[in-house]
């Protein structure tokens, strides 16, 4: 078997040399250093089909080192996936398979987007709560359909970076033991080696964090298959530290950090492919023995999935229920319409005052109580954020089918490991935290919108109104800050009632996230003059005071500040002025021109106002007098004393009416 393994390591470090100097670009140290276990784990370990890369119980990979990406495209073309020959001879290159770093989306067997060091491995975090929570609910006791594993291949910089730290302690805290992380223990990095920058223990600091730590050779196929077993024989997850060279077969730049960034050079690469015993004048090339392997190994791997397509069938016919719950849990978005449509939703009256906080925990309990697969949890602030879910026990190793996860403080870690969750499967995840604190988690809820992943993220305390904690709580530019992120959803209710269509219409997205932006303070439920608001909405924008069929001023105001506005308006004289609620700025952006006019009539003079930054409301006001906003940090103190000494009063906003 060991020459069947070597020929498949030769055609990676082949394929990889060449594709990176074809494109001059890229980064040939990882995939030279760990071709061998490139070959021994599509070869020997992971349970996969190439021929369909959905199935639901196969094990996930994620290359966490994204820049090592030609790692994953040689594999998965020689393992036979849907990347072709050409692809991998156009990496790097508009419209192949084989992007820069590994993209959820554009490449069968890609399971995450990774690139950002960190993030990969705290998002198989995810994916390995995920397996558990599928596996508690579903399993019986005849019949697991829920048995997987999530491996991860990080370097030093993965390591280094804080994410992973975060997501590393909770996953020990929580005994993942089908979470196999593989450590290229190559201690170097691009600026040099990393002893510049790191020398702690790694391994004592796993150990710490309460994983199993194993220790072993890059190069020894054998040696890391013994070490997988071992780590599937302890309950904790475990991290499989491999001594290797980075740009091992390449003398030229093999154990330095030349190997790290850049293509190796047309020298170089013909001195490497002598040593293999390659042709050095010839491109692209592939040991016919590695063909031959993986063509053997794919018969096997579609009898493994058949195996369990019949356990399955077997499985749904002795639980009908079950596979009912199957089927909805993994609609598309983790969301089946059908269920969603059976909520029974809370209803206010008129004058009702409560924080949109508090409204949206009664609607996320009214979605969970239809939406068993509705599962998140916040970063220790499940009282504050209002997401308790009534009745639901919290995720734990004793308890692997609950489904409210206690992330503690760990932000970023947080949604990443959201974003682990919603893109292995079976379930729609939410988490939260003060909208301030955003600024935290940014980088993972980019990936989420770049993914398309239609995570919910509930983000309370949404601004000066939060009062005495002050300025480093108050968010006054981060609706701003997260509205210019491509594909970002920020919904900011005004009421009760937008409260719960918001909720809604976080669910109802597939190709997405959504930002709930909360208030902490009372806001009173106040009357509607669109009779249609609740379909309105879902533009984005509604007419909460019509003021007219040519009002002379409309003010486009956002959660809190559509009370505000409304108090404004009715204190002037001598004008018609319309109150228009923006659920979602972005949202009603995208609404074509006619709706846009139906809503905000040409000729009316527009204010915006918003207790933030003005940024981004230029485009819909005449000059920046217009823009009733907050353009400077808060101050500590009672809410309504802070916003009266910032100037952000309805009397001030009358008066700027009137002007």
């Amino acid at each position: 078997m060991s020459k069947e393994l070597d020929a498949v390591a030769l055609s990676v470090r082949s394929l990889s040399m060449d594709a990176i100097q074809k494109a001059n670009s890229g980064h040939p140290g990882l995939p030279l250093g760990t071709a061998e276990l490139a070959a021994v784990l599509y070869g020997k370990i992971l349970k996969h089909n190439p021929s369909n890369p959905s199935w639901k119980d196969r094990d996930r990979f994620v290359l966490s080192a994204g820049h090592g990406s030609m790692f994953l495209y040689s594999i998965l073309h020689l393992s036979g996936y849907n990347v072709s020959l050409d692809d991998v001879r156009n990496f790097r290159q508009i419209g192949s398979r084989c992007p820069g770093h590994p993209e959820f989306g554009y490449t069968d067997g890609v399971e995450t987007t990774t690139g950002p060091l960190g993030q990969g491995v705290s998002t198989a975090v995810g994916m390995a709560i995920a397996e558990s929570m599928l596996a508690a609910r579903f399993n019986t006791a005849d019949a697991s359909i829920v048995n997987h594993y999530t491996y991860a291949l990080v370097g030093e910089g993965c390591l280094m970076e804080g994410v992973a730290s975060e997501a590393s302690s909770l996953a020990g805290h929580l005994k993942l033991g089908k979470l196999i992380v593989f450590y290229d223990e190559n201690r170097i990095c691009i600026d040099g080696p990393t002893d510049m920058t790191l020398t702690e223990d790694i391994g004592a600091r796993y150990a710490a964090y309460g994983w199993q730590v194993l220790s072993g050779d890059m190069y020894d196929y054998a040696g890391i298959e013994a070490l997988v077993a071992k780590a599937k024989a302890d309950g904790r997850p475990s991290l499989v530290m491999l001594k290797s060279v980075i740009g091992k077969g390449a003398a030229s730049v093999a154990g330095s950090a030349k190997a790290h960034g850049a293509p190796i050079g047309a020298e170089g690469i013909a001195a490497a492919k002598k040593d293999l015993g390659l042709d050095p004048a010839k491109d692209f090339q592939i040991a016919p023995l590695a063909l031959d392997f993986f063509a053997a190994r794919r018969k096997e791997l579609a009898a493994a999935e058949a195996d369990w397509n019949s356990l399955f069938d077997s499985w749904s016919k002795k639980n009908p229920e079950l596979r009912s719950q199957w089927d909805a849990a993994f609609a598309p978005g983790g969301v089946d319409p059908a269920l969603l449509a059976k909520a029974e939703l809370p209803s206010f009256a008129q004058g009702d005052s409560q924080a949109t906080r508090n409204s949206s925990g009664t609607a996320l309990n009214a979605f969970a109580k239809v939406l068993p697969n509705l599962v998140g949890g916040s970063a220790d602030l499940q009282g504050p954020n209002v997401v308790g879910i009534k009745d639901a026990k919290a995720y734990s190793p004793a308890n692997p089918s609950g489904r409210y996860l206690h992330f503690g403080v760990r932000e970023f870690a947080m949604a990443a490991i959201t974003n682990g969750i919603q893109v292995h499967g079976g379930f729609r995840a939410f988490c939260a935290t003060f909208l301030v604190f955003a600024d935290y988690l940014r980088p993972a809820l980019r990936l989420s919108a770049l993914m398309k992943l239609p995570a919910v993220y509930v983000l309370t305390h949404d601004s000066i109104y939060l009062g005495e904690d002050g300025p480093t709580h108050q968010p006054v530019e981060t609706l701003a800050s997260l509205r210019i992120i491509p594909n970002v959803r920020v919904l900011r209710p005004a009421d009760a009632e937008e409260t719960v269509e918001a909720w809604k219409m976080a669910l109802e997205r597939h190709d997405g996230p959504s930002c709930l932006a909360l208030s902490r303070q009372n806001l009173a439920v106040f009357a509607k003059d669109d009779p249609d608001w609740k379909h309105t909405i879902k533009c984005g924008a509604y007419i909460a005071r019509k003021g007219g069929d040519k009002p002379d001023v409309t003010i486009l105001a956002t959660g809190s500040e559509v009370t505000l506005a409304l108090e404004a308006a009715s204190k002037v004289t001598g004008k018609t002025v319309r109150v228009v609620s923006v659920v979602s700025k972005e949202l009603f952006e995208a609404q074509d021109a006619v709706i846009q006019k139906a809503i905000v009539p040409e000729g009316s003079r527009v204010i915006s106002c918003e207790a933030g930054v003005a940024s981004g409301w230029e485009r819909w006001t005449c000059c920046g007098k217009d823009n009733f906003s907050i353009n400077r940090f808060g101050e500590s103190g009672p809410a309504g004393k802070v916003a009266e000494h910032l100037g952000f009063t309805a009397t001030a906003l009358a008066k700027l009416i009137e002007g």
